[in-house]
């Protein structure tokens, strides 16, 4: 257990691969919920133990100690807090994990009441638990599932009718109600690279080398440094790419401000896709400061998946629109820049230019 405390904080570890007491007391002064069940706080003058989140007076640092466990905590001699309830934390894991096994093994509908009476908890407390260790509610989660489905299949099959029904829509009005404004090109533009799209597109040159820029109507789809007209007909090859007017090139001087003043995108519409998990990452990494870093660790966590930090480093690493979404704003744990798809100088030179 410790070992995974350690990689979700991503702090310092000692040489016997303990975490850092630091940044787990640092949890525990913000009552940070994402770090229940991944440590145990105990108060030595009171003889309890609790939650990092416990929302109890904070004891003074002198008293308290950390353990992997609550039988660790239990055979120090302390005993569970009654408010915070932390012998919880295990169930209330497994009753998630079993909720988003039933999402994940369906297409069918489950209502709010059917995944509580799996789990043996009430519909309110249920929803309250799946909330805070997702990041979303039960049928957020399942709508998404849903819309992740029919981008898979209509990549599998090319056929969008086949692909409404096989990912769980019982009518074609509801997936087109359900994807409405996110998905950004047309549900058969999935299937065929980008048929029946037009793609504005310009390479210009900015402070850090040449930039792409490209865009759809519903706005910027494509941010690079280095690449070319045949990279961008290499992501979309039945896409119509035409190279931009006037209208576009205000567009494409707003992506140039966002890139030679970074922290100045947020008004610049996107139009990029990923999975569920890809896209809580990028709203992630939108809401970093300008001027500040966060680790990968730090964005697992914040999504409230924080035993997948490499895989927020996939999603990391996803991201289509450079600077927009400022991916260069997560370094590494041990304070290090880390990589970057247009090397570490332009990484460097963004988080400078952020710091001033």
């Amino acid at each position: 257990m410790i070992d995974r405390i350690a990689q979700t904080l991503d702090g310092p570890q000692a040489a016997n691969g303990r975490v850092n007491d630091a940044w787990a007391w640092q949890a525990v002064l913000e009552r940070d919920r994402r770090f229940d069940g991944r440590f145990i706080t105990g108060v030595l003058s009171t003889g309890i133990y609790c939650r990092p989140s416990c929302s109890a007076r904070h004891p003074l640092r002198e008293n308290v100690r950390f353990f992997d466990t609550v039988e660790d905590a239990e055979r120090f001699g302390l005993r569970a807090c009654l408010r915070c309830r932390p012998g919880e934390v295990s169930r209330e894991a497994e009753a998630v994990a079993t909720a988003l096994a039933a999402l994940d093994g369906t297409d069918l509908v489950l209502s709010l009441e059917t995944l509580a009476q799996i789990t043996g908890y009430s519909a309110t407390h249920f929803q309250r638990v799946f909330t805070q260790a997702v990041g979303l509610s039960p049928a957020q989660y399942a709508r998404v599932r849903r819309e992740e489905r029919a981008r898979d299949a209509l990549r599998d099959t090319g056929s969008v009718t086949e692909a409404i029904y096989a990912a769980g829509f019982g009518a074609p009005s509801r997936f087109y109600d359900a994807t409405r404004g996110k998905m950004g090109m047309a549900p058969s533009a999935w299937a065929d690279g980008g048929r029946g799209v037009t793609i504005r597109w310009a390479v210009v040159e900015t402070s850090l080398g040449a930039m792409l820029v490209a865009a759809t109507d519903k706005g910027v789809c494509r941010v690079s440094f280095g690449e070319w007209r045949d990279d961008l007909a290499a992501r979309f090859p039945r896409a119509t790419l035409v190279e931009g007017d006037a209208v576009f090139a205000a567009l494409v001087a707003q992506v140039v401000d966002a890139v030679e003043r970074p922290g100045h995108a947020a008004d610049i519409p996107l139009d990029v896709q990923g999975t569920a998990f890809q896209e809580a990452v990028w709203r992630e990494l939108q809401r970093i400061p300008p001027g500040e870093t966060r680790t990968y660790g730090q964005i697992a966590a914040a999504i409230g998946r924080p035993g997948a930090v490499r895989a927020a480093g996939s999603a990391n690493g996803a991201n289509a629109v450079a600077v927009l979404i400022p991916c260069h704003r997560v370094i590494r744990s041990d304070g290090t820049v880390g990589g970057y798809a247009y090397g570490d100088a332009i990484k460097r030179e963004l988080l400078r230019r952020e710091r001033e």
